[in-house]
């Protein structure tokens, strides 16, 4: 079966702005055939519905677009699984560090924070004690 979806279709679907997907058209992430007298319609298929879908996957993920599309054309390689899965498992531990120290990042700011709210709460509580008359 040659299912096809328009751009409009695809936006409703997935609630993304076509804009969003000829973005990811111009990024190399899809590639619709062109119909119509002048080539203007395009029309997607269930490859490029797939590849959209994974490419929504890998953002909420955090990937980056060029992570995104390095792990779709391997998946698209007529090869065997196991440079697939090597690829794939590269990108994640890879991806993964970047959040642990992110991760880092934030817990030291939110100490930080919290010793900036509890010194600036005090200070406040000497100067309301301070205030008061006797």
């Amino acid at each position: 079966m040659n299912t096809q979806y328009t751009i409009t279709e695809l936006a409703r679907e997935f609630d993304v702005t076509p804009r969003a997907i000829r973005f990811y058209e111009d990024q190399g992430l899809l590639s619709p055939s062109r119909e119509g007298s002048s080539g203007l319609r395009r029309v997607y298929s269930g490859r490029d519905r797939t590849r959209l879908k994974l490419t929504l996957r890998g953002k909420r993920l955090g990937f980056t677009l060029s992570e995104i599309r390095d792990l779709l054309d391997v998946y698209e390689s007529p090869t065997d699984t196991v440079p697939q899965l090597h690829a794939f498992l590269a990108t994640v531990a890879r991806h993964r560090e970047v959040l642990e120290r992110q991760l880092e990042d934030l817990n030291a700011t939110l100490e930080d924070l919290a010793q900036y709210e509890t010194q600036a709460r005090s200070l406040l509580d000497k100067s309301t004690r301070e205030a008061k008359p006797a």
